[in-house]
Protein backbone atom coordinates (compact mmCIF):
# COMPACT_ATOMS: atom_id res chain seq x y z
CA UNK A 1 0.00 0.00 0.00
CA UNK A 2 1.77 3.27 -0.71
CA UNK A 3 -0.89 5.53 -0.09
CA UNK A 4 -0.65 9.27 -0.67
CA UNK A 5 2.20 10.52 -1.61
CA UNK A 6 3.05 14.27 -2.15
CA UNK A 7 5.18 16.43 -4.60
CA UNK A 8 5.63 19.88 -6.52
CA UNK A 9 5.90 20.87 -9.42
CA UNK A 10 8.28 23.79 -11.74
CA UNK A 11 5.22 25.99 -12.00
CA UNK A 12 4.87 26.76 -8.33
CA UNK A 13 8.45 28.70 -8.79
CA UNK A 14 6.79 30.60 -11.16
CA UNK A 15 8.34 28.36 -14.11
CA UNK A 16 5.11 28.01 -16.01
CA UNK A 17 4.91 29.32 -19.94
CA UNK A 18 1.94 31.45 -20.95
CA UNK A 19 3.51 34.81 -19.45
CA UNK A 20 5.44 37.65 -21.04
CA UNK A 21 8.11 37.54 -18.33
CA UNK A 22 9.86 34.30 -17.28
CA UNK A 23 12.84 32.91 -14.74
CA UNK A 24 15.99 31.61 -15.17
CA UNK A 25 15.95 29.83 -11.99
CA UNK A 26 18.55 27.09 -12.75
CA UNK A 27 16.86 23.94 -12.19
CA UNK A 28 19.14 22.33 -9.48
CA UNK A 29 17.86 24.89 -7.35
CA UNK A 30 14.34 24.63 -7.91
CA UNK A 31 15.02 20.70 -7.26
CA UNK A 32 17.19 21.14 -4.09
CA UNK A 33 14.52 23.65 -2.65
CA UNK A 34 11.72 21.43 -3.50
CA UNK A 35 13.65 18.59 -1.08
CA UNK A 36 14.15 21.09 1.23
CA UNK A 37 10.95 21.93 1.59
CA UNK A 38 10.31 18.04 2.29
CA UNK A 39 8.56 16.91 -1.00
CA UNK A 40 9.16 13.82 -2.34
CA UNK A 41 8.52 14.04 -6.18
CA UNK A 42 8.40 16.26 -9.04
CA UNK A 43 6.77 17.05 -12.35
CA UNK A 44 8.49 17.55 -15.09
CA UNK A 45 6.92 21.12 -15.96
CA UNK A 46 7.86 22.60 -19.20
CA UNK A 47 9.40 20.41 -21.35
CA UNK A 48 12.85 22.01 -21.54
CA UNK A 49 13.09 23.06 -18.31
CA UNK A 50 14.62 19.81 -16.37
CA UNK A 51 16.95 17.93 -18.76
CA UNK A 52 15.36 16.73 -21.46
CA UNK A 53 18.77 13.55 -21.76
CA UNK A 54 17.52 10.55 -19.79
CA UNK A 55 20.76 10.17 -18.10
CA UNK A 56 20.83 13.92 -16.90
CA UNK A 57 17.45 14.07 -15.37
CA UNK A 58 17.53 10.40 -13.97
CA UNK A 59 21.12 11.55 -12.20
CA UNK A 60 19.54 15.08 -10.68
CA UNK A 61 16.82 12.80 -9.39
CA UNK A 62 18.46 9.78 -8.14
CA UNK A 63 20.82 12.14 -6.27
CA UNK A 64 18.33 14.19 -4.42
CA UNK A 65 16.06 10.85 -4.10
CA UNK A 66 13.58 12.44 -5.72
CA UNK A 67 10.90 10.69 -7.90
CA UNK A 68 9.15 12.03 -11.41
CA UNK A 69 5.42 12.12 -10.76
CA UNK A 70 4.45 12.89 -14.74
CA UNK A 71 4.35 15.39 -16.78
CA UNK A 72 1.72 17.77 -19.28
CA UNK A 73 1.81 17.92 -22.98
CA UNK A 74 -0.73 19.82 -24.51
CA UNK A 75 -2.14 19.55 -27.73
CA UNK A 76 -5.09 21.34 -29.58
CA UNK A 77 -7.32 17.70 -29.48
CA UNK A 78 -10.26 19.59 -31.37
CA UNK A 79 -7.85 20.01 -34.75
CA UNK A 80 -7.40 16.93 -36.25
CA UNK A 81 -5.00 17.51 -38.65
CA UNK A 82 -2.66 17.89 -35.15
CA UNK A 83 -2.98 14.46 -34.19
CA UNK A 84 -0.04 13.02 -35.55
CA UNK A 85 2.13 16.07 -33.93
CA UNK A 86 0.16 15.57 -30.52
CA UNK A 87 1.30 12.00 -30.73
CA UNK A 88 4.88 12.60 -31.71
CA UNK A 89 4.98 15.33 -28.51
CA UNK A 90 3.29 12.77 -26.47
CA UNK A 91 6.01 10.11 -26.88
CA UNK A 92 8.81 12.31 -26.55
CA UNK A 93 7.93 12.95 -22.88
CA UNK A 94 6.32 9.60 -22.20
CA UNK A 95 9.85 8.16 -23.42
CA UNK A 96 11.44 10.47 -20.93
CA UNK A 97 8.89 9.98 -18.48
CA UNK A 98 9.50 5.65 -18.63
CA UNK A 99 13.34 6.26 -19.06
CA UNK A 100 13.75 7.58 -14.94
CA UNK A 101 10.67 6.27 -13.35
CA UNK A 102 11.84 5.72 -9.72
CA UNK A 103 11.81 1.78 -8.46
CA UNK A 104 9.25 1.95 -5.73
CA UNK A 105 7.35 5.28 -6.32
CA UNK A 106 3.94 4.72 -9.14
CA UNK A 107 5.24 5.00 -12.65
CA UNK A 108 5.00 8.31 -14.18
CA UNK A 109 1.64 9.59 -16.03
CA UNK A 110 1.68 11.37 -19.44
CA UNK A 111 -0.84 14.61 -18.05
CA UNK A 112 -2.72 15.34 -21.26
CA UNK A 113 -4.27 18.74 -21.93
CA UNK A 114 -5.47 21.00 -24.39
CA UNK A 115 -3.34 23.70 -25.86
CA UNK A 116 -3.99 25.76 -23.06
CA UNK A 117 -4.41 29.89 -23.74
CA UNK A 118 -4.32 29.31 -27.43
CA UNK A 119 -7.63 30.68 -28.21
CA UNK A 120 -7.63 34.28 -26.95
CA UNK A 121 -11.81 33.87 -26.14
CA UNK A 122 -11.06 31.01 -23.57
CA UNK A 123 -7.89 32.97 -22.05
CA UNK A 124 -10.62 36.06 -21.57
CA UNK A 125 -13.12 34.39 -20.36
CA UNK A 126 -11.15 31.69 -18.04
CA UNK A 127 -13.61 30.98 -14.99
CA UNK A 128 -16.77 32.29 -16.37
CA UNK A 129 -17.20 30.31 -20.30
CA UNK A 130 -20.67 30.20 -21.82
CA UNK A 131 -21.95 26.95 -23.74
CA UNK A 132 -21.06 28.63 -27.31
CA UNK A 133 -17.90 29.60 -26.17
CA UNK A 134 -17.73 25.81 -26.53
CA UNK A 135 -16.55 23.12 -29.26
CA UNK A 136 -19.14 22.26 -31.73
CA UNK A 137 -20.04 18.54 -31.87
CA UNK A 138 -16.98 17.97 -34.85
CA UNK A 139 -14.85 19.60 -32.86
CA UNK A 140 -15.82 16.92 -29.90
CA UNK A 141 -15.56 14.12 -31.85
CA UNK A 142 -11.91 15.38 -32.88
CA UNK A 143 -11.30 15.91 -29.28
CA UNK A 144 -12.00 12.70 -27.91
CA UNK A 145 -10.94 10.65 -31.05
CA UNK A 146 -7.06 12.83 -30.24
CA UNK A 147 -7.13 12.04 -26.66
CA UNK A 148 -7.82 8.38 -26.88
CA UNK A 149 -5.02 8.11 -29.60
CA UNK A 150 -2.44 9.84 -27.73
CA UNK A 151 -3.96 7.48 -24.50
CA UNK A 152 -3.01 4.02 -26.64
CA UNK A 153 0.03 5.52 -28.20
CA UNK A 154 1.45 6.38 -24.97
CA UNK A 155 0.35 2.98 -23.22
CA UNK A 156 1.32 0.47 -26.24
CA UNK A 157 5.07 2.15 -26.65
CA UNK A 158 6.18 2.59 -23.05
CA UNK A 159 3.47 1.57 -20.48
CA UNK A 160 2.49 4.63 -19.15
CA UNK A 161 -1.00 5.81 -18.17
CA UNK A 162 -2.71 8.78 -19.53
CA UNK A 163 -4.56 11.40 -17.70
CA UNK A 164 -6.80 14.55 -18.64
CA UNK A 165 -5.93 17.60 -17.50
CA UNK A 166 -9.23 19.71 -17.35
CA UNK A 167 -7.88 23.28 -17.59
CA UNK A 168 -9.29 26.90 -17.49
CA UNK A 169 -8.31 28.99 -20.37
CA UNK A 170 -8.79 26.11 -22.59
CA UNK A 171 -10.94 23.94 -24.16
CA UNK A 172 -12.34 21.46 -21.07
CA UNK A 173 -12.95 23.61 -18.53
CA UNK A 174 -16.11 23.41 -16.82
CA UNK A 175 -17.93 20.29 -15.09
CA UNK A 176 -20.15 19.77 -18.34
CA UNK A 177 -17.33 19.73 -20.62
CA UNK A 178 -15.19 17.66 -18.40
CA UNK A 179 -18.17 15.06 -18.18
CA UNK A 180 -18.43 15.45 -22.08
CA UNK A 181 -14.92 14.14 -22.83
CA UNK A 182 -15.07 11.55 -20.11
CA UNK A 183 -18.21 9.87 -21.58
CA UNK A 184 -16.27 10.43 -25.30
CA UNK A 185 -13.22 8.10 -23.79
CA UNK A 186 -12.79 5.23 -22.68
CA UNK A 187 -12.57 5.00 -18.54
CA UNK A 188 -9.72 2.07 -19.26
CA UNK A 189 -7.29 4.00 -21.45
CA UNK A 190 -7.69 7.94 -20.38
CA UNK A 191 -8.00 8.79 -16.57
CA UNK A 192 -8.46 12.48 -14.93
CA UNK A 193 -5.87 14.47 -13.26
CA UNK A 194 -8.29 16.36 -10.95
CA UNK A 195 -7.69 19.60 -10.13
CA UNK A 196 -8.59 21.60 -7.67
CA UNK A 197 -8.66 24.97 -8.06
CA UNK A 198 -9.14 24.71 -12.17
CA UNK A 199 -12.45 22.58 -11.22
CA UNK A 200 -13.31 25.80 -8.95
CA UNK A 201 -12.56 28.47 -10.75
CA UNK A 202 -14.46 26.23 -13.76
CA UNK A 203 -17.93 27.13 -12.00
CA UNK A 204 -17.68 22.96 -10.00
CA UNK A 205 -17.85 21.48 -6.88
CA UNK A 206 -14.55 20.25 -5.40
CA UNK A 207 -16.50 17.39 -3.50
CA UNK A 208 -18.79 16.47 -5.80
CA UNK A 209 -16.11 16.04 -8.49
CA UNK A 210 -14.60 13.33 -6.91
CA UNK A 211 -17.90 11.38 -5.84
CA UNK A 212 -18.14 11.41 -9.83
CA UNK A 213 -15.02 10.56 -10.79
CA UNK A 214 -13.33 8.96 -8.34
CA UNK A 215 -12.50 5.60 -9.71
CA UNK A 216 -11.58 7.53 -12.77
CA UNK A 217 -9.18 9.53 -10.65
CA UNK A 218 -6.07 8.48 -11.23
CA UNK A 219 -4.04 12.18 -10.78
CA UNK A 220 -4.48 14.87 -8.27
CA UNK A 221 -3.52 18.17 -8.26
CA UNK A 222 -3.72 20.44 -4.63
CA UNK A 223 -4.34 24.40 -5.70
CA UNK A 224 -5.85 26.45 -4.12
CA UNK A 225 -8.77 28.86 -5.03
CA UNK A 226 -9.83 32.30 -3.55
CA UNK A 227 -13.58 33.18 -4.90
CA UNK A 228 -12.99 37.05 -4.14
CA UNK A 229 -10.61 37.26 -6.67
CA UNK A 230 -12.45 35.20 -8.66
CA UNK A 231 -15.48 37.11 -8.37
CA UNK A 232 -12.78 40.77 -9.21
CA UNK A 233 -12.20 38.55 -12.65
CA UNK A 234 -15.66 38.64 -13.56
CA UNK A 235 -16.09 42.08 -12.19
CA UNK A 236 -13.35 43.28 -14.06
CA UNK A 237 -13.29 41.18 -17.34
CA UNK A 238 -9.77 40.36 -16.18
CA UNK A 239 -8.59 37.27 -18.19
CA UNK A 240 -7.11 34.34 -17.03
CA UNK A 241 -3.45 35.57 -16.49
CA UNK A 242 -4.32 38.31 -15.14
CA UNK A 243 -6.33 35.92 -12.57
CA UNK A 244 -2.94 34.38 -11.35
CA UNK A 245 -1.07 37.86 -11.73
CA UNK A 246 -3.99 38.37 -8.34
CA UNK A 247 -3.14 34.80 -7.43
CA UNK A 248 -6.40 33.04 -7.34
CA UNK A 249 -4.64 30.27 -7.08
CA UNK A 250 -2.25 30.64 -4.47
CA UNK A 251 -1.06 28.93 -1.03
CA UNK A 252 -3.14 25.88 -0.45
CA UNK A 253 -5.01 25.97 3.08
CA UNK A 254 -5.43 30.27 2.84
CA UNK A 255 -8.85 30.11 0.53
CA UNK A 256 -11.78 28.55 -0.56
CA UNK A 257 -11.25 24.73 -1.15
CA UNK A 258 -12.22 22.48 1.57
CA UNK A 259 -9.05 20.60 1.72
CA UNK A 260 -9.22 18.70 4.82
CA UNK A 261 -13.04 17.54 3.02
CA UNK A 262 -11.90 16.43 0.07
CA UNK A 263 -8.54 14.31 1.25
CA UNK A 264 -10.88 12.41 3.52
CA UNK A 265 -13.25 11.90 0.68
CA UNK A 266 -9.79 10.94 -0.94
CA UNK A 267 -8.87 8.20 2.07
CA UNK A 268 -12.51 6.76 1.48
CA UNK A 269 -11.91 6.06 -2.04
CA UNK A 270 -9.16 4.69 -1.41
CA UNK A 271 -7.23 6.87 -3.14
CA UNK A 272 -3.30 6.12 -3.85
CA UNK A 273 -0.98 8.52 -5.95
CA UNK A 274 0.49 11.26 -5.85
CA UNK A 275 -0.86 14.30 -4.38
CA UNK A 276 1.05 17.38 -6.79
CA UNK A 277 0.68 20.71 -4.96
CA UNK A 278 0.70 23.48 -7.53
CA UNK A 279 0.87 27.08 -5.78
CA UNK A 280 0.95 29.67 -9.53
CA UNK A 281 3.02 32.19 -8.51
CA UNK A 282 3.29 34.46 -11.35
CA UNK A 283 7.36 34.49 -12.28
CA UNK A 284 9.43 36.94 -9.81
CA UNK A 285 6.30 37.25 -7.49
CA UNK A 286 6.89 36.19 -4.13
CA UNK A 287 9.21 33.78 -3.04
CA UNK A 288 8.25 30.47 -4.51
CA UNK A 289 10.53 28.42 -1.72
CA UNK A 290 8.79 30.37 1.33
CA UNK A 291 5.37 29.10 -0.06
CA UNK A 292 6.56 25.47 -0.92
CA UNK A 293 7.79 25.21 2.88
CA UNK A 294 4.39 26.60 4.05
CA UNK A 295 2.19 24.73 1.69
CA UNK A 296 4.07 21.01 2.70
CA UNK A 297 3.42 21.85 6.37
CA UNK A 298 -0.16 22.60 5.59
CA UNK A 299 -0.65 19.06 4.14
CA UNK A 300 1.37 17.84 7.09
CA UNK A 301 -1.51 19.49 9.44
CA UNK A 302 -3.83 17.19 7.74
CA UNK A 303 -1.74 13.85 7.80
CA UNK A 304 -0.04 14.05 4.72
Amino acid sequence: MRGILVGNAPCSWGLIGGYETTLDTPHAQVLDEMVAAGYTGTELGDWGYLPTDPQQLSDELVGRDLAMIGGLVPAPLADRSAHAAGVADALRTARLLAAVASEGAPSPLLVLADAIGSDPVRVQNAGRIAPEQGLSDEQWSAFGEGAGAIARAVRDETGLRTVFHHHCAGYVETPAETARLMELTDAGELGLCFDTGHWALGGGDVLEAFRLYGERIWHVHFKEYHAGIAEQMLSEGLDYFEGLAKRVFHRPGTGDVDFPALLAAMRSSGYEGWVVVEDELPPGDGDPEESARADREYLRSLGL
